[in-house]
């Protein structure tokens, strides 16, 4: 899934209308688009793609996945000469130990990630990145201390609302859902502490490198107890398995340049492509069970993200109207 959203102060306006002609801007915002449609569709079907590698387990995944992103990572670097700055944030402490912490909780989110989509809970790793936006919001108040709107607040209680539904109607508390959606949201949060001096290839390097001996000691103990399958199934198995490189690192790089180019307000609408394409893979493709319990529970979630993605666009215009009188009354 995807990386941090940009720091909200970048999501208005990227610069005077003077800066570029209105064609320019349109051939960069429809540019943005495409990247961030095709950012989220891959992300949105990481499940079908992780089902291609059975017999493998969700730990030898999760450990070839960290290993082949680094070293996807470490050939990009290479191509575009990039290894001088990667290494002066390597060696700036502050940097470097807070992209251990993003990495920590990254790790958590792919192990939780692949184990939902390995048991057949793809339904619910979908809810759970429906919940990501709104948890976010929650995040926001007790660690940036923000103040959220009234609407914000429906929007929030609302949420809290379908999870209670989803508890008590049906199998228990949604905890693969739960813990994405606040792995993630922490992820985010430590993210934007580094801000834009961290860039995605970088960023993923330096929280792959630091995961690195994890991944070593997973597949040794992987190798020990159910044995390894990289390299003992097919050519094609051990290919898709080192894909998982390419397939973690192409959609962040996606993401980075639609970072770029769009608005946060449309980032924020796009991003939903991802979970609703996994739902649609875990009801249409796999044929997972929707009691009339969990029709409830998306639906209030569903409900709670309209609120507020609304609020977030309306807000967005009114700051952007208010931009636009500041800048003809300096006139």
């Amino acid at each position: 899934m995807p990386t941090a959203p940009e720091p909200r102060h970048r999501g208005v306006a990227t610069g005077p209308p003077s800066a570029a002609s209105p064609e320019s801007t349109d051939r960069l915002s429809r540019s943005g688009i495409l990247s961030a449609v095709a950012a989220y569709v891959l992300w949105g079907i990481l499940p079908l793609y992780f089902l291609l590698l059975a017999p493998t387990g969700s730990f030898e995944l999760v450990a070839a996945r960290v290993i082949f992103s680094l070293v996807f990572c470490a050939l990009l670097l290479t191509l575009t000469r990039a290894w001088r700055p990667f290494a002066a944030l390597l060696v700036t402490p502050r940097i470097s130990l807070t992209m251990a912490l993003a990495g920590a909780l990254i790790f958590v989110n792919w192990e939780t990630y692949v184990f939902g989509v390995f048991s057949g809970q793809v339904v619910e790793t979908a809810l759970g990145y429906f919940i990501n936006p709104i948890v976010t919001v929650f995040l926001g108040v007790f660690f940036l201390h923000e103040r959220l709107r009234v609407i914000q607040w429906i929007s929030v209680g609302i949420s809290i609302l379908a999870v209670l539904v989803l508890a008590v109607g049906g199998s228990g508390v949604p905890w693969i859902a739960l813990t994405l959606a606040f792995s993630f949201g922490f992820y985010g949060y430590i993210k934007k502490r580094v801000g834009p001096r961290v860039d995605a290839v970088a960023g993923l390097t330096l929280e792959t490198t630091w995961l690195l001996p994890v991944a070593v000691v997973q597949l040794l103990i992987v190798g020990a107890t159910t044995g390894l399958t990289i390299g003992t199934v097919s050519p094609l198995h051990t290919i898709l398995l080192a894909g998982t490189g390419v397939i973690t690192a192409v959609p962040l790089l996606f993401f980075a340049a639609a970072s770029r180019r769009l608005p946060l307000v449309w980032m924020g609408f796009i991003q939903f492509l991802a979970p609703v394409i996994q739902f649609l893979v875990g009801v249409l493709v796999l044929h997972e069970e929707m009691p009339v319990e969990r029709w409830v529970g998306f639906s209030l979630v569903w409900l709670a993200l309209v609120i507020l993605t609304a609020d977030t666009a309306a807000a967005a215009r009114r700051t952007a109207v208010q931009r636009n009188k500041n800048v003809k009354m300096s006139r």
